[in-house]
């Protein structure tokens, strides 16, 4: 049985919800192309499948009720080996593995032609957009405290982009031609998903026409407003008193990806003290790309940021106005008041559940 399998690692923040949701929507389209995108359960789509996995395979457990993830790379590997032709695997948490959970994977899928996908791009929109994620996951740290740690390379982030250090670890041992790097356009209209998603096509070796559904999912950008009052909130909160999984739905998923991206405020965007920076580890990692022998598809050239013109305004994420935060907080509020009065009332379900189990009763 011949299969190639290709393993899409991250990196975080470079349009990474968008390719797995087009492969998704599309699987069937796909499996009929011999391109298959295995889960673990028809109930459960891709994207989660392999979300599980990555954390099972990592040593990882959150995101939902603990356990949840047990077992699922194990059965994950399984799937895989019964198809034949292509398969994907695509979860950008795989990114910062360590070598002997690299080897495991290359063990679990021996017999298959592997192949490793990363995309990556610069830094100057990489860092701010990793900054609003890490505060959706419920950090509460400041902008300034971040950068300062990302620099350093004392992020989960940074062990993610480290594009010498993951494509040393993921392609150890594999031929060059057998490493990707897809690179994300600088443009950030209508075009660039149809852009990635082309270029991904080309490293998975598959037609676009292939997957002629697009994707309706991103995960857009907040402003420093919405960001700024969603730090707030997680200072407020205590995370260690509630489930992960409730956070995710109310917070990250209905305020910070849905009500609250809808507002318009300031972009968060790097500091213009720290593009030299940017543009000297951009430097040092197009270098290690070119030396390395990798497939580039895309151009090099879209990973050198492009520092801001010296007369723009730079607005500092650190520092919103008490009034902007006010307004924000209130949208964020109605929001909230609309979907609490949405949702049914729990201890009014379970009355009503046990008067009916009460009337089944009396009519035997």
């Amino acid at each position: 049985m011949s299969r190639r399998v290709y393993l899409h690692v991250g990196a975080p923040k470079t349009g990474t919800t968008y390719v797995q949701d087009r492969l998704a929507v599309n699987a069937k389209e796909l499996a009929g192309h011999g391109v298959h995108l295995p889960t673990t359960s028809s109930l459960v789509d891709p994207p989660l499948a392999h979300f599980r996995a990555a954390l099972d395979l990592l040593g990882q457990d959150w995101g939902g009720t603990p356990g949840h993830a047990d077992g699922a790379w194990d059965a994950l590997v399984r799937r895989i080996q019964r198809r034949s032709g292509t398969v994907v695997v695509s979860h950008e948490i795989l990114a910062p593995a360590t070598p002997a959970q690299v080897a495991k994977v290359m063990r679990d899928l021996a017999g298959s032609e592997i192949h490793v996908v990363y995309t990556v791009r610069d830094l100057a929109r990489q860092v701010p957009a990793a900054w609003q994620e890490s505060v959706k996951q419920g950090r509460r740290w400041s902008y300034r405290r971040f950068l300062d740690r990302f620099v350093k390379g004392r992020t989960w982030f940074y062990r993610a982009f480290d594009v010498p250090r993951v494509l040393g670890t993921w392609g150890a041992g594999l031929p060059p031609d057998h490493v990707h790097v897809v690179t994300v356009p600088p443009s950030a209209d209508d075009s660039t998903g149809d852009v990635l998603w082309e270029r991904m096509c080309a490293a998975l070796r598959i037609d676009p026409a292939w997957a002629p559904v697009d994707s309706d999912r991103s995960n857009r950008s907040l402003g420093i407003a919405e960001t700024q009052v969603i730090r707030q909130l997680n200072r407020r909160m205590d995370r260690r008193a509630m489930r992960e999984s409730y956070y995710d739905e109310l917070i990250r998923e209905m305020l910070a990806q849905g009500e609250l991206v809808r507002r318009r405020s300031a972009a968060v965007t790097l500091p213009p003290d720290r593009y030299p920076w940017a543009q000297e580890r951009a430097e040092r990692w197009i270098e290690w790309i070119e030396g390395s022998g990798v497939h580039v598809v895309g151009d090099v050239d879209d990973l050198r940021p492009v520092a801001p013109d010296p007369e723009e305004t730079w607005h500092d994420p650190d520092k919103v106005g008490t009034k902007r935060q006010l307004s924000t907080a209130l949208d964020a509020l109605a929001a909230m008041t609309r979907e609490a009065a949405r949702r049914p009332d729990p201890e009014r379900q379970l009355t009503q559940r046990v008067r009916a189990q009460v009337q089944r009763v009396r009519d035997r």
